[in-house]
This record gives C-alpha cells, sequence and structure tokens, in this order.
C-alpha cells in the first residue's frame, strides 16, 4: 500500500495503546523506566510558526498529565537554529529526560539526538519531521507527500476547472526539512503530469516566509502574466507568495498552503489563498504523548507502517477549499471561526456562509 493513502482513522490514534508489542527492560541508564516520575523532552524547531507554542507544546503536556499526573514535561523551542537544538537535547538527557520527542530543525542533523539518545538507552520519537539519516525509535505525523499530492491535485483541478493559461511555480520548504521533501515529492507527483509547465521551483531555507516572498518577486518579473498558479509548501511560504503578488500590483493566482492557520483561513475567505491543509495538530499531539508514555512502561509500540526504516503513525490531511472552510472551522477544536471573522472579514465570512459567534 502506498504510504501517500495512508488513512488512519481517529481511533487509531487512541488504540496505538494496545498495539504494542511484549514489554522490555529497558537499558540500563535509559529511558523507560521513569514511571509516573518520568520526565519527557517535548523539543520543537521554530517560533516562525505560531502552532508549536499554540498547540503542539499545551496539547501534548495536556495529554501526558492525563496519562500520568506525576510526570514532568520538558519543553525548549530551537527558533531554528539545528545547534541550539542539540544543546537543548543534551539538557534534557543530562535533567534525566526518559523519553526525547523532537521535531527536528534540520532531519539530518538531528541524527546526533538520535545518537546521543541511544547511548543513554533513552527513546527518541521524531515529531512531525522525520529524522532520515538515523532512525528514531517512532515517527509521528501526518502523511507529508499526501499533503504535497493533496494540495497540488487541488490546485490543478481547480485550474482545469478555470480554463487557466500559464504554467506553476512551486515554493518548496526547508531543504534540511525532510518533510519538506515529502511534500516536494507530492507536490511533483500531482503537477509534473498536469499538462501545467513547471516554470521554476524554490526551496526555502528555514521556511523562512521572506527568502519566499523574494524569490516570488523575481519569477513576477521573469514570468509576469504567464503564471497560472503557485503551489506553496506550507501557509507561510503562500502568505509570502501571495504578498509578492500585492507588491508588484500583479493580479494574484490561486496559491496552495498547508497548516491552516488563522490567516490562511482569512486570505482563503478574502479570495486571496486557494486551499490550505488541515492538520489537527490535538491528533499527533495526543498520538505522540500515548506512544512516549508506552515507552516510558518498558513498552515498544508497533507502527501502522516505516518510513525511513521508523516504525510509523501517518494521519490523513484534508484539503481546505472556500468551499468547504466553513464546515471545517465548524468541526475544528483548534480554531473558532470568531478568529477569522474578525471586521475586516465579516462580509466574506457572511458570504462564504460561515456562522460564528460576535
Amino acid at each position: 500500500m502506498s504510504r501517500r493513502f495512508l488513512a488512519l482513522s481517529l481511533t487509531a490514534v487512541f488504540a496505538v495503546t494496545t498495539a504494542t508489542a511484549c514489554s522490555s527492560e529497558s537499558e540500563e541508564g535509559g529511558g523507560g523506566g521513569g514511571g509516573d516520575n518520568a520526565k519527557i523532552a517535548f523539543l520543537m524547531p521554530d517560533i516562525a510558526s505560531p502552532r508549536y507554542e499554540m498547540y503542539d507544546a499545551p496539547l501534548f503536556e495536556a495529554k501526558i498529565q492525563e496519562l500520568c499526573a506525576g510526570c514532568d514535561v520538558i519543553y525548549q523551542n530551537a527558533n531554528a537554529d539545528a545547534s541550539r537544538q542539540q544543546e537543548q537535547a543534551n539538557s534534557a538527557l543530562a535533567q534525566g529526560a526518559d523519553v526525547i520527542v523532537i521535531d527536528p530543525v534540520d532531519s539530518d542533523a538531528a541524527a546526533s539526538v538520535v545518537n546521543a539518545s541511544r547511548s543513554q538507552g533513552v527513546p527518541v520519537i521524531a515529531y512531525d519531521r522525520p529524522i532520515s539519516s538515523t532512525p528514531a525509535d517512532y515517527y509521528i505525523s501526518f502523511d507529508n507527500e499526501a499533503i504535497g499530492e493533496s494540495i497540488g491535485q487541488s490546485l490543478v483541478d481547480h485550474l482545469d476547472e478555470t480554463g487557466a493559461d500559464g504554467g506553476l511555480l512551486q515554493v518548496n520548504g526547508s531543504p534540511t526539512d525532510a518533510a519538506a521533501g515529502l511534500i516536494k515529492q507530492g507536490i511533483h507527483n500531482a503537477i509534473d503530469a498536469s499538462g501545467y509547465e513547471l516554470l521554476a521551483e524554490f526551496d526555502t531555507p528555514g521556511w523562512q516566509p521572506a527568502d519566499a516572498q523574494d524569490w516570488v518577486a523575481g519569477q513576477i518579473n521573469r514570468f509576469d502574466d504567464a503564471i497560472a498558479g503557485v503551489v506553496a509548501a506550507n501557509d507561510g511560504t503562500g502568505g509570502a507568495s501571495i504578498a509578492a503578488f500585492q507588491a508588484a500590483g500583479a493580479t494574484i493566482p490561486p496559491v496552495t498552503g498547508n497548516d491552516f492557520e488563522v490567516a490562511a483561513a482569512q486570505r482563503i475567505v478574502a479570495g486571496y489563498q486557494y486551499n490550505t491543509i488541515s492538520k489537527p495538530i490535538k491528533i499527533v499531539a495526543e498520538a505522540a504523548a500515548e506512544v512516549a508514555w508506552q515507552f516510558v512502561q518498558g513498552e515498544t509500540p508497533e507502527g501502522e507502517v516505516e518510513l525511513f526504516d521508523t516504525p510509523s503513525q501517518l494521519f490523513e490531511p484534508t484539503v481546505v477549499t472556500l468551499e468547504n472552510l466553513p464546515e471545517v472551522l465548524a468541526e475544528s477544536d483548534q480554531m473558532d471561526a470568531s478568529e477569522v471573522c474578525t471586521p475586516e472579514y465579516a462580509d466574506a465570512c457572511t458570504e462564504a456562509g460561515i456562522v460564528w459567534e460576535e
């Protein structure tokens, strides 16, 4: 079965506690024996995306506290600095962390975190982004290749429906992020045989919107009206692409995104951004907490699939366009419609059929 289309039900998130191999004794000096007083490190990659501070960290910690009231979560954010993340991992190990959950800044550099942790018998869970060069003990994420394919195919279908002419720009994520590489591959799966020429593509260092905006601005000068659409790998690069067209005074073509940020939902309502991807962070945050708790108890969780030689759980993403935005907002426990439908967007929200409380 292709991993791109692996669909896991929400039930599987919680069923992971029963889908385990037999318990085994952990290595001397390492994790898996912390029990009700365990320390679990939760190491996130950057503050450029607000999700880690607003959603991932509090949701993960809340689930850990539900599972183990005496457990302690050591939370750190590397602010896009791979060396800092290594230092944070070393600090967590020195504090006696029993498990490390890490969303790596640099997917290759994070191999040193795996090796250092493994030398102390501490299991490592790769979160959101895989660790590509040295297998972690577990990997939990949404299916990133499916994300790229979904946003790309959604855009291609829209261009076909509207009879668009021209080619595409592709704005990828960070070249040091293995998840970005999967999204990039998924985009190519969708657009390479679409009939729309790929005019140019760019790997955005550190996912930085400013770099994406500068690159797109250059492509607008180069290709002008020949740009039929922009496949951007996340909402930050998508918003930056839109800003480049606005700054140039050019017509904004359909632009994709990913992450379902409030600003992206507002851009969709306003007609600037064509789509994004809803990835309910609660799903992956709670699944990671469940798996971390299993490791703490000395169990070995089984994956539903293997990716980068790592047992993995990959959850299915949902494409969001203006058509299904009201429904997605109504069902979201991560974003309230009132956050989207501020006075500036109220009329557009009403026209789109979004219901909210002022």
